[in-house]
């Protein structure tokens, strides 16, 4: 997959895994890492999924719908990849912290929804259901964040709420952040992200 590593300064912090939207790069999330965990390693990737020339992680049939059998595939693809990179880049692969946005967070829910242990933790801005009518895998308190949009168009409430409530069935510690805004991600949402970060890690 194409990406960035960038070594941190303390071998011992969780590695940030960066997802960007859709139509981004493997650039647009750096400034993140940046604010949430300076002292992190972090590997962006690129979605590769092209929707009409825009990088995505995995197919949908039309907005809000996913195409379940991509999904899947893309999502075990990820973390055969991510055992990948923490071979190559010499990083604990069991101290992976995934920040996602929108198509992003996504698929990093996707890998929670898939794979024991594919995290030890989650910020999500603006993430939808990735599946319904699986059975999770055990989370046990595994700290997940998820920011979220009160008049977000893309993803409603009633979403947000759908995740929380699987998230937590499966034994997550799930903090959701809602910000009277849109689906973009805002300072205070990013500022909340980080503060979040900093108690849980």
């Amino acid at each position: 997959m194409k990406h960035i590593f960038q070594q941190g300064i303390d071998a011992k912090a969780p590695v940030l895994l960066l997802l960007h939207g859709t139509g981004g790069t493997e650039q647009d999330l750096l400034p993140l890492a940046g604010i949430i965990s300076p002292q992190s390693s972090v590997l962006s990737l690129r979605g590769s999924v092209l929707e009409n020339g825009m990088p995505r992680f995995f197919r949908r049939l039309a907005e809000g719908v996913f195409d379940e059998e991509d999904l899947v595939l893309r999502t075990e693809e990820m973390h055969s990849f991510l055992g990948e990179a923490a071979d190559n880049y010499g990083f604990d692969r069991s101290n992976i912290v995934a920040i996602g946005y929108s198509n992003g967070a996504n698929i990093a829910g996707s890998l929670l929804f898939h794979y024991s242990a594919a995290l030890c933790g989650a910020i999500l801005h603006h993430p939808m259901v990735p599946r319904r009518g699986i059975e999770l895998p055990k989370m046990n308190g595994l700290p997940v964040f998820i920011g979220a949009g009160t008049n977000d168009p893309l993803c409603s409430p009633q979403e947000t709420e759908e995740l929380e409530r699987l998230l937590a069935g499966a034994g997550a510690n799930v903090t959701v952040q809602w910000q009277s805004s849109g689906h973009q991600l805002t300072k205070g949402e990013i500022d909340a992200a980080s503060a979040w970060y900093q108690h849980h890690f």
